[in-house]
């Protein structure tokens, strides 16, 4: 059975949105966001522990762990209801992968892994929901607990650098953080640049695929080992 590990925090509170997150996402954006998570699954199936941060109701831990089945995970996320719903998902996969899973209910500003090491990093439309000083401070914490070959797989919202794209991307991230403000009570107002980040922590972007107009990219990047 699936372990979980509790921090009570004040970080903004996605419980409400668990059960409806799926049909919401549908109802804006379509299939869309799901290809982005998806785009780099098949680059994930030799993988042995993953570490998966703010995967929400649980989607892509679910396939994962239905195309690896030798995989470990732990799911790290500040919404308990987010957590109860990925355990279901994964626990429909099967039993054994059920056993594979470690969830731990913490706010991601101030975890610090005590496990590991870990070969995968996962975080599907997160990173947004921090400031560049948090997407900093949380991978030095999460650096040390990483295997030299490690990989990050990140999806995300951008806002292209020119094109009729650029003013409808800046409209509708706009909108959407002024939603989750009100839902969540998410204050974070911008995408962080946590490919700078990253960067000066040592990976590289070294696969990118981008959708709906460039509004979506999905990224894998690698440790710098030279």
């Amino acid at each position: 059975m699936a372990r979980t590990k509790s921090s009570n925090t004040d970080a903004p509170n996605f419980d409400p949105l668990a059960r409806a997150y799926r049909w919401m996402e549908y109802l804006s954006f379509g299939p869309m966001l799901e290809r982005c998570r998806f785009h780099f699954l098949q680059q994930c199936v030799h993988a042995r522990h993953a570490l998966i941060l703010g995967d929400g109701d649980g989607r892509f831990t679910a396939r994962l762990f239905a195309a690896n089945p030798g995989v470990q995970v732990t799911a790290v996320d500040a919404s308990a209801a987010m957590l109860a719903t990925l355990r279901c998902r994964v626990e429909r996969i099967s039993p054994q992968a059920s056993a594979r899973l470690q969830t731990i209910h913490a706010d991601l500003r101030r975890f610090t892994p005590i496990e590991g090491p870990y070969d995968l990093v996962v975080s599907h439309f997160f990173l947004d929901c921090l400031t560049d000083e948090e997407v900093d401070g949380l991978i030095e914490r999460i650096a040390p607990h990483l295997t030299a070959d490690a990989t990050w797989l990140i999806s995300e919202f951008t806002i292209p650098g020119k094109g009729w794209q650029r003013p409808v991307a800046r409209l509708l991230i706009r909108f959407l953080y002024f939603a989750f403000s009100r839902i969540t009570g998410l204050r974070v107002q911008q995408i962080s640049d946590y490919g700078a980040a990253l960067g000066r922590h040592g990976f590289y972007r070294s696969e990118q695929g981008q959708f709906l107009a460039r509004i979506l990219t999905a990224e894998l990047l690698k440790i710098n080992n030279l």
